[in-house]
């Protein structure tokens, strides 16, 4: 292990992996100019790189099965949370992200294998458009049937088109143990995370790696999703915009969205608007004090020596 790291401890699939550790390293050093630590894309390189080539993993054959009740049987996932349904019983976690999903003219128990049925999730259209208009790459999972695409009323479920990607169903088209309560583990390190935090640090500059392994990289993503190589790029289509854009059609409903919009400067302002942003359909800049969340009171109050951000 390298000097100054801890050893890291079994996950919880029981395994000793330091390819967790690798993962949390290169997340903090791609994201480290963010946090006010300066340029540290190199060291985003060296991490990711180490989680690629010595952490033993590859890349998932079907896109789907990573989100399903048997993913703990999924390649391509190296660190998850633990759910089943008759154990871990919650009403947050992947409960939350596949009942959420669920209304409309869904069928719950039919399609997701589950009988709740939230009325809550739905994509922005101009997520929706950052996939190709036909069905040619497996990780546009949606339901469009009775749905518009535009969300003109926020509190119609039927505004707007739902996710279809959390399921609790196996593989093999089973139910999970409890239909209430999913088996589905939550992944929070994928490998082709990985792939692509090192694609970005090497255009942000890192060194240690190159161009034509980054390109390699995306592409290698791209061809389990297209089931070939008809989504492959070329190198002239490689640049930061279209990491962003793949960023957000890999790990869609993840909970690295936001994460991502802040380090690419788009998160607030008025450059890069989506429905909804700043509170109305055709979207507004919106403050950059949003970039941060503000401070609890029952915080500053436990804690009088903390500065609430700026803004707030």
């Amino acid at each position: 292990m390298e000097a100054g790291l801890p050893e890291p401890r079994a996950n919880e699939y029981g395994r000793v992996d330091k390819a967790c550790v690798w993962m949390l390293l290169a997340r903090l050093y791609l994201n480290a100019e963010v946090y006010g630590a300066g340029d540290k894309y190199t060291d985003a390189v060296t991490y990711s790189n180490k989680v690629i080539t010595e952490g033993g993993y590859e890349l998932e054959d079907t896109y789907a099965h990573m989100f399903m009740a048997d993913n703990n049987t999924a390649k391509g996932i190296i660190f998850a949370l633990q759910y089943d349904g008759v154990t871990t019983q919650t009403y947050g976690g992947t409960t939350f992200l596949v009942a959420a999903q669920i209304g409309g003219s869904m069928q719950g128990l039919t399609d997701f294998g589950s009988t709740e049925a939230w009325w809550g999730l739905r994509v922005k259209p101009q997520f929706y458009d950052k996939f190709p208009t036909d069905n040619s790459d497996s990780r546009k999972m949606f339901y469009t049937a009775g749905q518009t695409k535009e969300m003109t009323n926020l509190f119609d479920f039927t505004n707007g088109f739902a996710s279809t990607k959390w399921k609790n169903k196996t593989s093999a088209g089973v139910n999970g143990k409890s239909t209430k309560f999913p088996d589905t583990d939550l992944p929070i390190f994928r490998l082709a995370d990985a792939y692509l935090m090192y694609a970005e640090a090497v255009l942000r500059g890192g060194t240690g790696g190159t161009l034509t392994n980054a390109l390699g990289y995306v592409n290698a993503i791209r061809e389990k999703a297209y089931g070939g190589t008809a989504g492959d790029i070329d190198a002239s289509q490689l640049n930061l915009d279209f990491i962003l854009d793949e960023r957000g059609r890999e790990l869609w409903f993840e909970g690295y969205r936001r994460t991502d919009l802040i380090r690419f400067g788009k998160f607030t302002g008025g450059d890069y608007l989506w429905s909804w942003k700043g509170g109305i359909l055709a979207g507004k800049a919106i403050d950059a004090k949003y970039n941060l969340y503000p401070i609890p009171d029952a915080d500053r109050t436990a804690n009088p020596n903390l500065l609430q951000n700026d803004g707030y």
